[in-house]
């Protein structure tokens, strides 16, 4: 590489370079930067979390985005069930042993601090799991830069807002 090569390089390109040649793989079936799309766009055809899922109609596309409003009403959904996961799982702990009614102005439901419980963290652990994992699908249908998919997903957490939104304390987002 001459020094005229390289002056005229950009410093991704050098990074990429130097790796390539350090490593000794041939990358040209990866896909580079210059290759990723950077504005949004609108084709019917963009595949969705794998090549299997690519709609080749319009059918399929209006389906693909009909999931991802429903996808992200879920996300909503499982963002309320989140905040008010404490007070649920109290009353379901009371239900289950035969207590008295449940009521808001219950001192265990206002509690700050909470004793640990298996049963309890084991629930909000998977709660959460299932949450990151909604929301890294949704992040991923917008990273497809396909103003159809990000839409729906806008439209879904509109939806999801609108009708379960009440549920959700201020500070969930």
């Amino acid at each position: 590489m001459t020094m005229s090569d390289m002056a005229s390089m950009t410093m991704f390109d050098m990074a990429s370079a130097t790796a390539d040649s350090m490593s000794g793989m041939d990358h040209s079936s990866m896909m580079g930067m210059q290759d990723m799309m950077m504005v949004f766009f609108s084709a019917k055809n963009t595949p969705l979390y794998s090549t299997a899922w690519t709609p080749s109609s319009t059918g399929q596309y209006v389906g693909t985005c009909i999931f991802l409003i429903v996808l992200a009403c879920i996300f909503r959904g499982l963002i309320a069930l989140r905040c008010n996961f404490v007070a649920l799982w109290t009353r379901s702990q009371r239900r289950r042993r035969g207590g008295l009614r449940y009521a808001a102005d219950d001192p265990l439901v206002k509690q700050t601090r909470r004793p640990w419980a298996i049963n309890e963290a084991a629930s909000r652990a998977f709660l959460d799991t299932v949450l990151a994992g909604v929301s890294y699908l949704l992040m991923l249908a917008v990273m497809t830069m396909n103003v159809g998919y990000f839409l729906s997903i806008l439209g879904g957490t509109f939806l999801g807002s609108f009708v379960i939104g009440g549920w959700t304390g201020t500070a969930a987002h």
